[in-house]
């Protein structure tokens, strides 16, 4: 029996003050997922009770808008499965490929890298020891994830189940682009969940999303290119880059995130850009719809590519979800990059990244040098625990959960710290920023900081040049609630004694 996709929540923005009533909105949304395509027959959709949860209004209009579906033909109600995308649907709505798809261009020509100076790769970086603040889990570490909140029991009957279930065929070499179900299913949930214009063989899965940075580095880039990177911004991304040889262009990051008009007149023909747009690190930004626009109108002109590390966006407190910038790319100019380090945990090493239709060979090329295939267990493993729901499951329950301790570490700051500090970027995932003045020494009383068990980042290291901003990244993923005000008050502590 084919399997039913579980019901990922999709993108649904629902406008109160408008003059279309929200069922209707409601109802529009999911017609047009429908007929684009990024809701597929068969798909499982959200119960009205969780979409109205999700979408914070009353459950009136959303089965309203439900009977409305059902009763056109759009969904229909399935015996133990709930409520899916109907299998019926007329042609011109169940194509295979959505027409965001097929109105991709003709393939490019794609230059393959040049010679590169393996013996002298390391140069380009510079020697640096592991920051104390990197060493430790608890309060504040970022990136770190709630690992008591884990299905652990689920996700261990699952490997038990396939362990047993183990034969000749799962102990060779598998897909390059990795397990076809995984792929499927990936792609099912990035066209509902984050709006993206992609195809199951599109996606690579990879281990993690440095080798996505690193496969898409080796694809792009000669020696030498120019690379537009956030300033601040990833430091890892910017060090993937620089041991490709490539000249880092720092593009300053504001309230709107990435400059994209300052980036053109540092470098416009750069080849690629590297962003973090829906959730910019460390500053915490979204970029606006018209950076959005412009950045994709910059690479359609000039040819070049960017690059979108989309690393916590399930994980978003104060609006609707945002809509990807590779779902805005008529042009296939993005190359889109996932991660499940996030929202279940980083050892498992499994990232994604949905690669241009015409980038595809090449990043095939690349791959069979490197490591040939993606290991096949954990993601069979995947296929279950997203198929069966535990995954749409445990991101709402953790969605919540992270609001509670974001919630609980802003009203922390604003109590213990007041005056002394700015916050910004609490809006969505599993950090937020706090700005000290120029010169606060950030980098010292991190560093003070881990000897009390603090494991806070200073903000003036994600700078390229000349740092414009002093402060620390505070996650709060692995920070339980009752902990989150002592900690803040040895925080406190630290600052008044610099």
């Amino acid at each position: 029996m084919k399997r039913v996709a579980s019901g990922i929540l999709p993108v649904i923005a629902v406008d109160r003050k408008g003059p279309k009533p929200l069922h209707r909105q409601i109802y529009d949304a999911y017609r047009t997922a429908i007929v684009e395509g990024s809701l597929r027959p068969g798909q499982r959709v959200p119960s009205t009770r969780v979409l109205a949860a999700e979408l914070g209004v009353s459950r009136f209009p959303v089965l309203n808008a439900y009977s409305h579906l059902l009763a056109e033909g759009y969904f229909e109600s399935r015996v133990g499965a709930g409520t899916v995308v109907s299998a019926s649907l007329p042609d011109q709505f169940s194509s295979s490929a959505p027409a965001s798809v097929a109105r991709l261009p003709a393939a490019r020509s794609v230059p393959r890298p040049g010679p590169r100076p393996v013996a002298h790769r390391g140069s380009f970086l510079p020697h640096r020891e592991i920051s104390p603040w990197l060493l430790g889990l608890g309060a504040f570490g970022v990136g770190q994830v709630a690992f008591d909140q884990f299905p652990l029991q689920v996700w261990s009957r699952l490997i038990a189940r396939h362990s047993r279930n183990m034969n000749a065929k799962s102990f060779h070499y598998g897909d390059r682009m990795g397990l076809k179900t995984l792929r499927e299913t990936i792609a099912s949930y990035l066209r509902t969940a984050r709006s993206l214009r992609c195809e199951a063989d599109q996606i690579m899965i990879v281990s993690g999303s440095q080798q996505a940075l690193e496969l898409s580095a080796r694809v792009l880039f000669d020696p030498g290119s120019r690379v537009w990177v956030e300033e601040p911004g990833y430091q890892l991304a910017r060090a993937v880059f620089a041991m490709n040889g490539c000249h880092l262009v720092p593009v300053p990051v504001d309230e709107e995130g990435l400059d994209v008009a300052e980036g053109i007149k540092r470098y416009r023909k750069a080849r690629a850009a590297f962003v973090t747009p829906s959730h910019q690190f460390p500053l915490g930004v979204t970029m606006s719809a018209s950076r959005r626009f412009q950045l994709l109108e910059w690479a359609q002109n000039t040819g070049s590519w960017i690059i979108e590390d989309d690393y916590d966006s399930e994980y978003r407190y104060e609006s609707s979800p945002i809509t990807s910038l590779q779902g805005l790319d008529a042009n296939a100019r993005v190359i889109y990059i996932g991660t499940f380090s996030k929202v279940l945990f980083p050892s498992l090493r499994l990232g994604y990244v949905v690669i241009p239709p015409d980038l595809v060979d090449a990043f095939l090329e690349i791959r069979r040098a490197m490591d040939l295939c993606p290991p096949s267990f954990s993601q069979e493993v995947l296929v279950d625990f997203i198929g069966e729901g535990h995954f749409g499951r445990h991101i709402r329950r953790m969605r919540v959960l992270y609001h509670e301790r974001r919630d609980a570490l802003v009203a922390s700051i604003a109590k213990e710290l007041g005056s002394m500090v700015e916050v910004v970027g609490s809006e969505a995932g599993m950090h937020l920023t706090v700005n000290l003045e120029k010169g606060s020494g950030d980098v010292r009383i991190a560093e003070r900081a881990s000897n009390q068990n603090l494991w806070i980042w200073p903000l003036s290291l994600h700078y390229l040049g000349e740092a414009a901003r002093h402060g620390f990244i505070l996650g709060f993923g692995s920070t339980a609630i009752e902990e989150i005000p002592g900690a803040v008050g040895k925080l406190r502590d630290l600052l008044e004694a610099k």
